[in-house]
């Protein structure tokens, strides 16, 4: 997996670099086989502690024309700072000795444990970057949906309705343009990227199975992920919302619902596409509807190829990845 730039890498570059061991690496493969947008994603260390300080630009200098013998007014440009926190997902795994040593080969039963944690904190994570809210749970980070979630303001400007949603069956697709001056992951400073993964070994759990006094021998494993999402530059992110999924599936073919001319939209929303790497992201339903749609071979726009041994949609060259948490039941977005 080649670097995007110097400083930004994806998670198993990081995990690569970070972990001469090897354990990280391994477990970052488990984690891009089950969600591609962890593929996608470049991560930077953050320059704070406990996340990335931002400087934005928010206004321009005054210039203008002078004539001999008249001056020009100094002026200067204004900036602003935000600070995007990471957050930490964690999870514990307890395995009864005994039934860790049963089949003979204890480290192979701890690891078929440890893919099921992997696998949870992988959804979990996965949901956070589309529906985290922090003020809702002070313990997660802001997702994507929650900072384009109002059509009103500076990143109103990027979010594209599909029309009106019958109830709450609303679904989303979005455009990223990973890069290290636009979208990025990131981690805290003086810290490793991906989950970091840690044998305790034998120890003595007290109070087993809620029972209070019971004692019982276990194989204990921690786990944690310190992450964050950094959005430097909001014009490099564009929701397509408001698509009523029950109406697209009585009439996948595009008459109803433009999904083509939608995504054109937000291409065109995009300042300049060189600044990273851009990526569409929708559910599994939305991407049988675009396979649906390339099956017309009037259609120049949206191409069926190949990747890595897989089949790949792409959109104007823009490639369409699969995420799972995105739902189709999002609530209509105004």
């Amino acid at each position: 997996m080649a670097l995007l730039t110097a400083g930004v890498l994806t998670l198993a570059d990081w995990a690569k670099r970070l972990d001469p061991e090897g354990n990280t690496a391994n477990i970052v493969e488990l984690l891009s086989q089950s969600n591609e947008i962890l593929t996608d994603m470049v991560w930077k260390e953050g320059n704070l502690p406990t996340g990335e300080r931002i400087t934005q630009r928010t206004g321009l200098p005054s210039v203008g024309f002078r004539t001999l013998n008249n001056g020009i007014t100094p002026s200067k440009s204004t900036t602003a700072q935000i600070d995007e926190a990471c957050a930490m997902l964690e999870a514990y795994s307890e395995v009864d000795k005994d039934l860790a040593e049963l089949n003979g080969n204890t480290n192979e039963f701890r690891l078929s444990e440890a893919q099921a944690f992997i696998e949870a904190m992988n959804q979990q994570m996965a949901t956070t970057l589309i529906y985290g809210n922090s003020g809702a749970t002070p313990e997660q980070f802001d997702g994507i949906a929650t900072r384009y979630n109002l059509t009103t303001g500076a990143t109103g400007q990027n979010i594209i309705s599909a029309g009106a949603v019958s109830g709450s069956d609303g679904m989303s697709i979005y455009l990223v343009v990973w890069g290290p001056q636009t979208v990025y992951g990131i981690f805290p400073k003086g810290s490793k990227a991906g989950i970091i993964h840690e044998n305790l070994g034998l120890v003595t759990v007290e109070n087993a199975n809620g029972i209070g006094g019971a004692r019982m021998r276990a194989y204990r494993d921690h786990w944690q992920w310190k992450v964050g999402l950094a959005v430097k530059d909001w014009r490099y992110l564009v929701r397509i919302c408001n698509i009523d999924t029950s109406a697209l599936i009585a009439d996948p073919t595009g008459a109803t619902i433009n999904l083509l001319a939608l995504m054109l939209k937000a291409i065109h929303r995009i300042p300049m596409m060189g600044m990273g790497r851009p990526v569409f992201y929708a559910n599994r339903t939305l991407k049988e509807m675009l396979d649906i749609q390339a099956m017309n071979k009037s259609n120049l726009h949206l191409q069926v190829g190949e990747e890595e041994g897989r089949p790949k949609v792409m959109f104007r060259g823009i490639p369409i990845r699969n995420i799972d948490a995105l739902t189709m039941t999002e609530a209509t977005v105004s």
